[in-house]
């Protein structure tokens, strides 16, 4: 594998689109009263917590994601369709169940199970997109 052939800046937005999507994702428009309750989190706990620390690591935690998918998806014959579709694979097929295996042992809900899991599908998803796209 070539790292040369890498495109930085594609691996830096795939790295963003991890926040832009759980901003919306975690927010209260879609799942974040759910996920708070399966996860035993509240707006007391949340508040208090190291909030530089979870974005600063989460975005480097991020960028080895993007950095590692785009390794995967460094031949001539990966587009935006086919970066997509390997994205998919990835947070469905790796993430999801996972998540699922962990979940079963903590003895989490499906719920918890299904809001991680496809937060990570749509993730790798997008990821793959733009990865795919922007050689």
């Amino acid at each position: 594998m070539d790292v040369a052939t890498l495109n930085i800046w594609a691996i830096l937005l795939a790295s963003l689109i991890g926040f832009a999507v759980g901003a919306l994702w975690y927010s209260p428009l879609l799942f974040a009263n759910v996920w708070m309750r399966e996860a035993g989190l509240d707006e007391e706990k949340i508040k208090s917590a190291n909030m530089p620390k979870i974005f600063g690591l989460s975005f480097i935690f991020l960028l080895i994601m993007a950095y590692c998918l785009a390794m995967f998806l460094n031949t001539p014959e990966i587009n935006a369709g086919t970066g997509a579709l390997y994205g998919f694979f990835t947070g469905f097929g790796w993430l999801l169940f996972a998540f699922g295996v962990t979940g079963l042992f903590e003895q989490r809900s499906w719920r918890y199970i299904l809001i991680h899991g496809g937060y990570w599908t749509v993730v790798f998803t997008l990821m793959g997109l733009i990865l795919g796209a922007w050689r």
